[in-house]
């Protein structure tokens, strides 16, 4: 299969491993690093710089303030998939709540592969093309570095903007009863370092449905990961067992017991952690993410409709 795989030259987020990991699955992927001028003019891209009959696949994967302008566009295009690791924001109160759903329904042939069970299943009851490939981490940045762990509770992270705001209270409230570091660092060696410090990470995805890429990379660093539960449909399908290979809670209080548990057995939090570390390096590494995201590309994509007018506004 050969891809045009069109990125984010500006992408906040070290993703180069999971690039390298989808275009080592392909026959041949193209990969194109948009910049800003370029993703906000698709029709001028595509025209200067594109023959779209080389590619059995054209894989979105750009910033979507500036797709959604451009879906006129985009829908004149053969092939085309969307990656998208922020879908969840449809179903969640920000500024982007069901703007998603109307975007894929102006091209309701277009295939998606969201990174939340969820998420792929609301947009499949949609009516939509929607596959499930979950988020993972870069194995070559980030590893178990066996050190010791001088942080026992730790959080590294964004708590800032509205779709972060349950994780901000949820810390905020943790914080009042336990030592709680919340911090931030650089990409890259400060982050990897800094999470082989920590020995209980606290993810607090509340309210997003889906486990964010800071599971798996805390995972993989070897912290026992404390994951905000997003229920069974979403931790079966990524293989997360309470208490096995990670620590699943819904309250402040609920997190506090099993914390407390964890504190009184050293022994399970150490099997905990070293579960969850394997199981984030076996499925969870950028290498094998892209090879998932390879596989659910290649089936059959739907048969394109491109009616015009009224009839594209209103989804039909």
């Amino acid at each position: 299969m050969k891809v045009l795989f069109l990125v984010q030259a500006e992408q906040r987020a070290i993703l180069d491993r999971l690039y390298e990991g989808i275009a080592g699955a392909c026959d041949s992927c193209d990969i194109r690093w948009l910049t800003s001028d370029e993703q906000a003019n698709l029709k001028r891209y595509f025209h200067q710089q594109v023959d779209v009959s080389k590619y059995d696949r054209i894989l979105f994967f750009l910033r979507f303030k500036k797709e959604i302008r451009q879906w006129r566009f985009i829908r004149t295009l053969p092939n085309v998939v969307i990656l998208e690791h922020d879908a969840y924001q449809n179903y969640i109160p920000c500024k982007y709540t069901g703007k998603f759903s109307a975007h894929y329904r102006r091209m309701p042939w277009v295939r998606i592969i969201s990174s939340g069970a969820q998420v792929s299943q609301r947009l499949r009851e949609e009516g939509f093309d929607a596959c499930f490939v979950p988020k993972g981490y870069d194995q070559v940045l980030l590893s178990y570095q066996g050190r010791e762990r001088d942080i026992e509770l730790g959080f590294v992270g964004s708590t800032k903007s509205v779709a972060y705001s349950g994780r901000k209270a949820l810390l905020d409230e943790l914080g009042w009863h336990e030592d709680l570091l919340v911090t931030k660092t650089k990409s890259g060696e400060e982050y990897c370092d800094t999470l082989n410090r920590i020995r209980f990470f606290v993810s607090a995805d509340v309210g997003m449905g889906e486990y964010m890429i800071k599971n798996f990379e805390a995972m993989a660093c070897g912290c026992v990961l404390l994951a905000y539960d997003h229920g069974e449909l979403e931790s079966s399908t990524l293989g997360f067992v309470d208490m096995q290979n990670v620590v699943l809670y819904r309250t402040v209080d609920q997190l506090r017991e099993k914390l407390s548990q964890l504190r009184a057995d050293p022994e399970l939090a150490q099997r905990i952690a070293q579960a969850g570390r394997l199981t984030a390096e076996e499925q969870y590494s950028f290498n094998n993410v892209g090879r998932k995201i390879v596989d659910v590309m290649q089936p059959a994509l739907r048969i394109p409709d491109r009616r015009t007018g009224w009839l594209a506004w209103l989804g039909f």
